[in-house]
């Protein structure tokens, strides 16, 4: 398990602030916000490479706070692959273990063990520089696992590659923490890539972990409106409760009344849709959905496969092209929005002042 607690650290004009966080043991966790949100800072701090201005890190219990990176154990995967140009695969692979001055046997073995799990013994002999990207992810991984950490933490580890490839190391990854059962700590901006991988996210803005839960959670209940807008809900309104009965709720925003389903009784909300929730149809239909607005479409936005629609300027809806095209969406026409209460979040907003 991995526990902080208070964590505080500022540098060049940046913070990392109170942040307090457990990762279960065994658990692939994924750190996911946008460029600059302080994720792999926080990575470099858990690592060891960067000792916190105040609270405690903790890993299996034990105070690491203030205790050298070798001695952690930890394995570390950087974005950019930072093998040693100058060094083979194996020698490569085998670095972290000579420097735990292992005896010559055992780094052997530990090493052509590593190697054929992730299937590149045959790169053994070969340079960095005479490897893709994928293949030089790989050996960086084979690495930081050659070592037999406690813990591994991946900063950005897909980044760098190209779709086909990403997706292929994106299962491995799954693989390996599924065989190893080892504690993962995982960075990235993509959202697919956290949904994917993650057994639980924590989302990340500006030096702060905001939220922490299931993908399920995070996309479908964010708990405010920086998190709604960064994981795609393109429907954020400001609303008030008129009234609840039995858990669902009418809700006045600007332009529409709202049925859904939650336990806020009274007071100014958020009200948060996800654009792929609403089904459009060109005349109103039966359904077991509570909302359906009447609008007008005010412009399409061609998102490849999907088709942006928005209606009366406020409303956006996702259908695909093939849809678009049998509706024959265009600007002008009138169409209804239908979306059921149980696809609508609904956050208390904050009293000012």
């Amino acid at each position: 398990m991995i526990t902080l607690e208070d964590v505080n650290y500022r540098v060049e004009g940046f913070s990392l602030r109170d942040i307090s966080l457990e990762v279960k043991r065994r658990e692939y966790f994924v750190l996911l916000g946008p460029t600059g949100a302080g994720k792999t800072l926080l990575l470099e701090l858990i690592a060891g490479l960067h000792t916190p201005d105040s609270g405690r890190i903790l890993i299996d219990g034990v105070d690491v706070t203030h205790m050298p990176p070798e001695r952690r154990g930890v394995g570390f995967v950087y974005q950019d692959y930072s093998l040693f140009p100058h060094m083979r695969v194996e020698e490569n692979i085998a670095f972290g273990l000579r420097m735990r001055k292992l005896p010559r046997e055992e780094i052997d073995e530990r090493v052509n063990s590593i190697m054929e799990s992730m299937g590149i013994s045959h790169l053994r002999g070969r340079y960095p520089e005479t490897l893709s990207g994928g293949e030089q992810q790989r050996v960086s991984l084979a690495r930081a696992l050659a070592i037999n950490p406690k813990v591994l933490l991946l900063d950005e580890p897909l980044s760098a590659l190209d779709p086909r490839t990403r997706e292929t190391l994106r299962d491995e990854l799954r693989r390996i923490h599924k065989t190893m059962n080892i504690t993962t700590i995982h960075v990235t901006h993509d959202q697919v890539e956290a949904v994917t991988l993650a057994d639980r996210i924590g989302v990340m803005m500006d030096g702060e972990i905001i939220q922490v839960g299931t993908a399920q959670e995070v996309f479908n209940r964010p708990v405010d409106e920086r998190i709604a807008s960064f994981t795609g809900v393109e429907n954020i309104l400001d609303g008030r409760v008129l009234s609840n009965r039995e858990g669902v709720a009418l809700i006045e925003t600007e332009d529409y009344k709202i049925y859904a389903v939650t336990d806020i009784t009274e007071g100014a909300v958020k009200v948060f849709i996800r654009p792929e929730s609403i089904v459009l149809s060109k005349r109103p239909i039966r359904s077991s959905a509570r909302n359906t607005i009447k609008g007008r479409i005010t412009r399409l936005t061609n998102l490849g496969p999907l088709v942006n629609v928005e209606i009366d300027g406020r409303l956006k809806v996702y259908v695909t092209k093939q849809s678009a095209e049998e509706m024959r969406l265009k600007p002008g026409r009138t169409v209804y929005a239908s979306f059921k209460a149980t696809s609508i979040h609904v956050s208390k907003q904050p009293r000012m002042g």
